[in-house]
């Protein structure tokens, strides 16, 4: 696993780590997945998360930890969150530490994800929309899910301090999002430029290259030192 983290620029600290699956020899995780048969998914899902675990408590991470699954593979949750839960347990990472983000890219029937994150939420784990905006992760899995988090896509946020149209949308979004009382990460920020305006916006909790990009089997720090510090009004 390598680590990415998300960054609060309100209080200056690390707000969580997302645990993203790469190759031995760096390997993007597409190119992993490229390589698991439909029906080994259930087991791989299974081995990646616990692996995620398994990795945040050797490297002592004191923050959260946001793990990716495929909802597709979930087709009995309680056993897949059962032994999610055992492995944390194993190896003394706290459970409610942990955050699952569920990933948009791919098309699930809506009531069986409506039951995956209920089942999640029984256990006492949060829930994460990611990749907001791209794919299938839109307006009605949003109604649908009604997650902890909501992760904006890179697609949105690419030159947003240039795009009106993206702009108006990301506003919309984070009054959605405070109706709804779900918290927005900005992930993929690049520029100072787009760290600026998304804090402008509103947007606190920011994870991109621009802060640090992805570490195998290590735990970032935020690297940049033009660092934006605080709403410019």
């Amino acid at each position: 696993m390598a680590f990415q983290p998300v960054y609060d620029l309100l209080s200056g600290e690390i707000y969580a780590q997302e645990a993203l699956v790469r190759g031995a020899d760096g390997s993007s995780a597409q190119s992993v997945l490229d390589q698991v048969n439909a029906e080994h998914y259930p087991a791989f899902d299974q081995q990646c998360r616990t692996q995620a675990i398994q990795d945040a408590a050797r490297l002592q991470l004191k923050e959260r930890l946001h793990i990716n699954f495929m909802p597709g593979a979930s087709y009995h949750p309680e056993h897949g969150l059962r032994s999610t839960l055992a492995a944390a347990l194993a190896c003394q990472f706290p459970p409610e530490q942990l955050t699952f983000e569920i990933t948009g890219t791919e098309k699930v029937d809506t009531r069986h994800l409506s039951g995956i994150v209920s089942s999640y939420r029984d256990f006492g784990f949060q829930v994460a929309l990611d990749d907001f905006g791209a794919g299938y992760a839109g307006l009605n899995l949003l109604a649908q899910m009604q997650p902890d988090i909501v992760k904006l896509d890179i697609g949105l946020i690419a030159d947003i301090p240039f795009s009106r149209p993206r702009q108006r949308i990301i506003r919309a979004m984070l009054k959605l999002a405070e109706e709804m009382k779900i918290a927005v990460i900005a992930e993929g920020v690049e520029t100072r430029d787009e760290a600026q305006w998304l804090l402008d916006a509103g947007i606190n909790l920011h994870q991109g290259c621009y802060y640090a990009p992805p570490g195998f089997q290590m735990l970032p720090g935020i690297q940049v030192e033009d660092r934006v510090v605080s709403p410019r009004h």
